[in-house]
């Protein structure tokens, strides 16, 4: 491959050899201190129950899922308890912040799957409904 390379204003044609096969390179270089991506992120098909999770419900609308990693701070409810939509079910903390879990549906709390101080997974099951 011949390249023209200019220096100082001289302008010297050169012929050089592709040593090794070329990979693709990014779009985006950031700034000095900040990390930088050396190879193409890995992306894998969500599992239907990672590490440590619950298989799969049949009803999807029985169950309140944790939406993040975190320490249950608070559970808010009792099984039995009737509750309404928007009603307060758990706190959880994540990076010293509190996400508080609200009833989608309502209806009675049928099992509590989580207690204060339990760490949880995003996506485990935290409250089943009837």
């Amino acid at each position: 491959m011949k390249l023209k390379i200019t220096v100082d204003g001289n302008v010297y044609e050169v012929e050089v050899e592709v040593a090794e096969p070329e990979t693709p390179r990014h779009s985006y270089v950031p700034p000095l201190g900040h990390a930088r991506v050396s190879a193409a992120p890995t992306v894998t098909a969500p599992s239907t129950a990672p590490a440590g999770q619950q298989a799969p419900v049949a009803d999807e609308s029985k169950v309140c899922r944790s939406p993040l990693a975190g320490v249950v701070s608070r559970v808010a409810v009792k099984p039995g308890q009737a509750i309404q939509v928007n009603d307060i079910l758990i706190v959880l903390e994540a990076m010293k912040m509190e996400t508080v879990i609200t009833a989608p549906v309502a209806g009675t709390i049928a099992k509590i799957n989580a207690s204060e101080g339990d760490g949880v997974s995003q996506g485990q099951v935290l409250i089943e409904f009837e």
